[in-house]
């Protein structure tokens, strides 16, 4: 691994279902850290329920079976922690999912603690559900979980210890780091408490909150809970109007936040409009130096099609890559965590119109001693040149321009005509 200078998250997110057996996990190590990322995401591999969804967990204390071989027993953990072991060896440190606001159906909580759980005016148990911001006529509801009441049950004392006992067991097996599914459904005081006892035992834990189709108000709802992280929006932006830098600048008082070309919610990036390979690097570039954190989903170097799925992936959808972009990978992780800039959330402004054929963008650093300019080709089918005396006086005063599509360790001269290819994205630095 790429040794860094500072501490910004640059997590792979092993998806469990893509390697299949466990004690396999381990063979992707000397990929993973080849590429220069210092952490490692896991999913849910516990034991799920009958919809096979891994966000339908059944039993945090038992692993799914999927995942073993045949006759390996789901309460013994220890192929987990011996995982961990050896991703400390690398100097990877290894996070996963913390479900707490659903279980699957047949969890065996609803049979030891039905008290937990919210329930209709007929007594039916309530399955989550998601309200798109954008459309709030589209409800995905997820009938194959149910949702456990936080506000209203009779037992928070007992809820709260559960959930406290499971993340010290996690963290006891060598856990650094959670990912807190579907924060914004979960009261504040909820978090505020799992995580300050969870700091307690080890302070290095990380919290991440994902607020995947959540509201701005419910993201706000999130400070003060102790996360360290958020995940923000940019893996959604074309350029196109100022609503990710506003959003950017709006939560960064909550926690620094982690960027994204793709995850397991999306569609793979090979399979958007216009699927080429400048469009893979141009999504890469961006969740690179948006924010703080940054995080590739398992396939993404090799320009996997098929689209990550909780319940039917299978370690063949790898098979199927548009090419391989690993070694390019490492260069933009290794850039990345060498540049303070870069390894702090910082503030963004645009400096020409969104209505253009190109954007201009700044990056300052919180304290404005550091700053880094970008150019970006908003058209994704065709090359633009930008004459050198059209270029804003900030961008101008940059010594060096840096075309990280190729090399983002190789400086040139900012002292001539701009050409970009479609999608391709300049740097300029001092």
């Amino acid at each position: 691994m790429g040794q860094s200078l500072h501490d910004a998250v640059v997590i792979y997110n092993l998806f469990p279902r893509l390697v299949a057996s466990l004690h396999l996990w381990v063979k992707h190590l000397d990929h993973i850290a080849g590429m220069g990322f210092n952490s490692i995401y896991l999913n849910p591999f516990q034991q799920t329920g009958n919809s096979r969804s891994l966000y339908a967990i059944k039993d945090y204390y038992r692993l799914n079976q999927e995942f073993l071989p045949e006759g390996s027993a789901q309460d013994d953990f220890s192929p987990i922690s011996q995982f961990i072991r050896s991703c400390e060896d690398y100097g990877i440190d290894v996070y996963t999912d913390l479900v707490i606001n659903h279980t699957a159906n047949e969890s065996v909580l609803l049979k030891q603690h039905p008290q937990w759980y919210k329930r209709d005016y007929n007594g039916n148990i309530v399955h989550p559900f998601a309200i798109d911001p954008a459309n709030p006529s589209n409800v995905t509801v997820w009938g194959d979980l149910a949702e456990l009441d936080f506000e209203h049950t009779s037992d928070l004392a007992g809820l709260l210890k559960y959930w406290d006992e499971v993340i010290s067991f996690y963290q006891q097996l060598g856990f650094v780091g959670f990912r807190c599914d579907a924060a914004y459904k979960v009261p504040s005081m909820v978090f505020q408490t799992l995580i300050s006892a969870a700091k307690k035992r080890n302070h290095r834990t990380l919290f991440f909150a994902e607020t995947l189709g959540c509201t701005l108000d419910q993201v706000q709802h999130l400070n003060g809970c102790g996360f360290d992280y958020l995940f923000n929006s940019c893996k959604w932006w074309n350029f196109d109007s100022s609503w990710c830098l506003e959003q950017h600048e709006q939560f960064k008082h909550i926690a620094p936040s982690i960027g994204f070309p793709e995850s397991h919610d999306t569609l793979r990036t090979t399979a958007e409009a216009p699927g080429s390979l400048n469009w893979h690097k141009n999504r890469y570039i961006l969740a690179a130096v948006f924010s703080k954190g940054l995080l590739m989903p398992m396939g993404y170097e090799t320009g996997a099609i098929n689209k990550i799925d909780v319940v039917n992936s299978r370690p063949q959808d790898l098979q199927y890559g548009k090419w391989d972009v690993s070694e390019w990978i490492k260069a933009v992780n290794i850039f990345k965590l060498n540049n303070p800039l870069l390894c702090e959330e910082g503030k963004w402004r645009a400096l020409w119109s969104f209505d253009s054929s190109v954007l201009f963008l700044l990056r300052e650093s919180e304290d404005q001693k550091l700053k880094m300019g970008f150019l970006v080709n908003k058209d994704w089918y065709n090359p633009v040149s930008i004459p050198l005396n059209q270029l804003p006086s900030e961008i101008a005063d940059f010594k060096y321009r840096i075309n990280p599509f190729d090399d983002p360790f190789k400086r040139k001269k900012n002292d001539s005509e701009l050409k970009l290819e479609p999608s391709e994205i300049c740097l300029f630095v001092e």
